[in-house]
Formats: C-alpha cells, structure tokens, sequence
C-alpha cells in the first residue's frame, strides 16, 4: 500500500471495508471493521412478520415506534419525535428546508455536518465560540457527545446558547448519535422551542444496515417536518425492529454495561500499546499516535484490522470496540507491548 494521503476514503468515515480489501490485498482475513462509532453487539430481535414487507407501513404502527423512541429518549411529547430513515438524513432534510440560512458547525465533529450544507453558508467554530455563534448565525450544529472526542458540552450552557438562538429566530441542532451509550446527558428530557434533537438507532443496537434514526423537534414544526419527509419515511421492517428494540429497556441496560467493559479493557490494550487515549465515548476510543496515525493504520490494516484516520490531525485515530475474543486477539497481535514504527 502507497502513503495513506493517497487514500482519502479511509478518513471520509469508517466502514469503508470493500475498499480496505482493495487497499490491503495481502491482509488476514476475515476483516476486523474497527473503524466506525457501531457497536459490535447487535439487537436480536425475532422473526418478522411477512407483512412487514409485502405491505406498506402503517401510521398506527410508525406512531407506536415513535412513542416507544420518545419514552426510551425522556421527551416529554412523544408527538414531536418523528422517525427518519438514519440520523444523518435527517439533518440533510434540515440543510434543504433551511439553505438559505447561516450555519455555524462546531468543529471538530462530524463529517457530515458539513457535508450537508454548502460551502458558503457552513461556518466552522470551536465549542469555545457557542455563544459568539449564537448571537451571529441562524443555526448552530453541534454532536453531543461530539464525534470523534466525546467531548460532552453541559446542558445548561446548551440551553442558554438555545435560548439567544431562539430569541433572534434561530435553532440549535444537537445530534445525539451517541447518547443512548451515555443517557444521562441528553437534552431530550428538556427539549423545547428553538432546539433540534438528532438520535441515531443503528449504532447503540449494532444495526446501522437497519437506517433509523429520529429527529425531535419544536412543536410547531412536526407537520412541515412531516411533509417533508412524506407518508412511509421508514420502512416496515424497521419500524417493527425498533418498536421492539425499544421497549427492551433490560437490553439496553445490559449493552451499556457490555460497552463501558469493553471500552476500558480497550484502554488498557490500547495504553500497553503506546498509544494515548484522548478521548471518545463506550462506543469508540480516539488515540493520539506519537509516530503519526498513517504508521499504525497500516500496520493494523496489513493484519486485517479497518480503523479511522483524520483529515484535521494526522496523529489522531479512531478505534471502535471488538466484539469477539478472536478479535480482541489479532488486535493485540497487531499491536506489540509497546509500539514502534
């Protein structure tokens, strides 16, 4: 493989599989997808019903699943959760409907949030200019726990930034992909006027292929919202997967304890290895590599071994959680006791 500036795929977003085989010809096999914020513990939910996709999907039945979304995230008003197909659709709905807006993006963060705006109105700050931002532009993006550090901004401070958006017409939009691993700082308990609340199915339950997500948003709103998204935004068999996976609340106990053990036994390999962690959530590790991110992404992509690299620092990588023992192994393999480039 040729310097990793040439393959800008990797550091686009993770999962980038078929093009880490073209990439690592001669790795070992079957390939470890380390690489994106995705728990390695799926939901197993039971058989579908054959309806579920040989019919349309019904209101009564997409109603359900939102109410079982808005009392598994605190909202108060399960009216105002509307389901979408994934998370980040639902933020480039937002983008449409509000193009012609000044956009403030809070960077580092995801990739997405800028992605979905143009170039012209998307004006990146730092978590430190929230209120500046607040006061200047119409809308301010930012992901809570943030992607990739997990830096966690407080909820009073969001509310007071919230609250001069809104008395100048504007909106805070917080995507809260990550919060179902850490639900005590979600602002969906709280949610009122001037906030957009973004929540991602896919990755807590481990069923990204799925595409679910939710977008909480003002009262006022959900009918234009809706309109937007047409009469079946999601299909049948997501619904009857989520509806299901949330009202599992025993599950989802279990599977944030599963995810902080496995994040700490992650540390701890992770340090033995040399590599500093910098941060992130249960979900994923952000690393800083003394030696540069490009060295240990291929060392670990030559044992079949995907991670994420970064654009904004080239020391930086993210490292999501193995699922199985075998895994856990080649991993430490691939990573000696203390690593030298």
């Amino acid at each position: 493989m040729t310097a990793l500036a040439d393959f800008g795929v990797f550091r686009t977003h993770g999962g980038n599989i078929e093009a880490a085989r073209l990439a690592f010809p001669q790795a070992r096999q079957p390939w470890i997808d380390l690489s994106t914020g995705i728990s390695p513990w799926a939901y197993s939910y039971e058989s579908l019903a054959p309806t579920v996709f040989t019919r349309l999907p019904e209101p009564a039945r997409l109603a359900e699943l939102e109410a079982e979304a808005a009392a598994s995230f605190g909202v108060q008003t399960p009216s105002t959760v509307i389901a979408t197909p994934g998370s980040d659709l639902a933020l480039r709905t937002l983008a449409y409907v509000w193009r012609d807006r000044s956009v403030a993006v809070v960077r580092p963060g995801y990739s997405g949030h800028v992605a979905a705006w143009s170039a012209e109105c998307a004006v990146p700050i730092t978590v430190n200019e929230l209120e500046r931002a607040a006061r200047e532009h119409d809308v301010l993006i930012l992901a809570n726990p943030n992607n990739p550090d997990g830096r966690m901004v407080e909820r009073q401070r969001l509310l007071a930034v919230a609250d001069e958006l809104t008395h100048r017409g504007g909106t805070l939009v917080v995507d809260e992909a990550f919060a179902d691993a850490v639900p005590d700082h979600t602002l969906c308990p709280v949610h009122r006027r001037g906030i957009v609340i973004l929540r991602s199915f896919g990755k807590f339950f481990g069923l990204a292929g799925v595409r679910l997500g939710f977008a909480i948003v003002p009262p006022e709103w959900v009918a234009a919202f809706r309109r937007a998204l047409g009469d079946w935004p999601v299909s049948g068999p997501a619904i009857a997967i989520g509806h299901a996976a949330y009202r599992n609340r025993e599950w989802q106990t279990l599977q944030r304890a599963r995810l902080q053990a496995a994040a700490t036994r992650l540390d701890a390999l992770l340090g033995r290895a040399g590599l500093h962690v910098q941060g992130g959530t249960p979900l994923y590790r952000l690393v800083r590599c003394d030696a540069g991110a490009e060295a240990v992404f291929m060392r670990l992509g030559a044992h079949g071994i995907l991670t994420r690299p970064f654009t904004s620092d080239p020391a930086l990588l993210r490292i999501g959680l193995p699922g199985e023992e075998w895994q856990w192994t080649r991993l430490s393999e691939a990573l000696p006791s203390r690593y030298a480039p």
